[in-house]
């Protein structure tokens, strides 16, 4: 399993909309053949503050998340409302393995 964690600062005026438009790329995500799991998670103690959880059977479909429409629609909406950068940290998932995730 390929998975990537994204944390993202939202402008604070800015947070339902992203959240919005968050969540919408995330269904559409999970839609895709190579998605395992995506979650979208809030810091409670930090409203503006986000977590993408982002699982992908390989590498190659985290790859071609990246160039669906509804990825690059998120991406370029969501930009001018973050506080900061995003930041994404990709890794190789040691447990569990492909055989459970369900």
């Amino acid at each position: 399993m390929y998975v990537v964690c994204v944390t993202v600062r939202v402008v604070p005026d800015k947070i339902d909309l992203f959240l919005e438009a968050t969540l919408e790329n995330a269904r559409q995500s999970r839609q895709e053949p190579g998605n395992v799991r995506f979650d979208v998670l809030q810091a409670e103690a930090e409203p503006s503050q986000f977590f993408l959880y982002e699982v992908y059977r390989a590498k190659d479909d985290f790859a071609r998340h990246q160039q669906t429409p509804h990825y690059l629609r998120w991406k370029a909406t969501v930009a001018p409302w973050m506080a900061t950068p995003r930041q994404g940290v990709r890794h190789l998932s040691c447990f569990p393995d492909a055989a459970g995730w369900k």
